[in-house]
């Protein structure tokens, strides 16, 4: 196994999904990093990193739930309350 540090701290390129959205990994939206400069400091980390991260996603928000959700309430339950 090698390591390119190179290949590994440089993202893919980012593709424009909306005026604040970009995407570099397929699934994996992030707010445009020019609009987090002001308030946020950017960290750079490798990309097996941030795929890490986006897998183990749904097992943090599955944890959460059984340990401080009353209930649980889907973003379409949301959105049909908020047209009503």
């Amino acid at each position: 196994m090698t390591y390119r540090h190179q290949e590994e701290m440089s993202p893919p390129p980012a593709r424009r999904v909306t005026d604040v959205a970009i995407t570099r990994f397929e699934h994996v939206y992030e707010v445009e990093p020019a609009l987090m400069t002001e308030h946020v400091t950017q960290q750079s980390f490798p990309n097996w990193d941030t795929l890490r991260l986006v897998r183990s996603r749904a097992d943090h928000l599955a944890w959460m739930h059984r340990h401080f959700a009353g209930k649980v309430i889907s973003g379409e339950e949301l959105l049909h309350d908020l047209d009503e």
